[in-house]
């Protein structure tokens, strides 16, 4: 069996692709990475760094002008700038559900839709995205819940001639949960960048480097990706 993997060069993504690599065999696995338009190119090069570390196939595609419309703040040509707290908070802020500013349209959505033209066309039978619980919660990223993960798993399903299917093998788990997975299979963490700012070094205080920091702090491990 082949599986497609969308890699976003982060934490989760990769997570999901070491899992596909145990279950599959590298062989078996071909990682697929978007540039949508984000501001800065550091999670693509951590995607190719990710993908050559498992010598998986590797292919990465151009979707930015599905999102020219957008001024998602996450995006280069959004007037927002990034905010710099907690998920938790932002949610608080706007009463505890709804999407977040750094929420792109749908993004996940057309990715999937892309991996599934790519899986069907290599042969694959099931795709691999990173979606966890604590994307989910509050709807802050409505396309990381299960109800989006099983109406697209449906569609994928279907729209393939029910050859190829889509799994989501982090969606009961919170970050701390998939890092301890990762851990588990000694996923190359620190090849991984998840900050939502370029840089030479992480910024620490949006929403993604503080999730990620509680996460490997849950685990009682320093992120490897501090000292690279």
């Amino acid at each position: 069996m082949k599986c497609v993997v969308l890699l976003s060069g982060g934490i989760d993504s990769t997570t999901c692709l070491a899992m596909a690599v145990e279950k599959y065999g590298s062989s078996n696995v071909m990682a697929l990475t978007a540039y949508y338009g984000q501001k800065h190119a550091r999670e693509l090069e951590a995607a190719r760094q990710v993908a050559a570390y498992y010598g998986v196939s590797h292919e990465q595609i151009d979707v930015s002008k599905a999102f020219s419309l957008s001024n998602c703040s996450l995006l280069s040509g959004s007037t927002r700038q990034i905010k710099h707290e907690s998920y938790a908070q932002q949610l608080r802020e706007i009463g505890g559900e709804g999407t977040l500013e750094t929420y792109v349209p749908f993004r996940n959505g057309l990715f999937l839709s892309y991996a599934a033209a790519v899986a069907i066309s290599v042969g694959a039978e099931v795709i691999y995205y990173g979606a966890h619980a604590d994307d989910a919660a509050g709807r802050a990223y409505p396309d990381c819940t299960p109800a989006f993960e099983q109406a697209m798993n449906q569609a994928i399903y279907e729209g393939s001639g029910r050859i190829c299917h889509l799994e989501a093998p982090l969606l009961q788990w919170n970050k701390a949960g998939v890092v301890k997975e990762g851990l588990r299979l000694r996923a190359p963490y620190e090849l991984t960048w998840s900050c939502y700012e370029g840089g030479d070094v992480p910024c620490g205080t949006c929403g993604t480097c503080i999730d990620r920091a509680r996460a490997f702090a849950a685990n009682g491990v320093e992120d490897p990706a501090l000292h690279r």
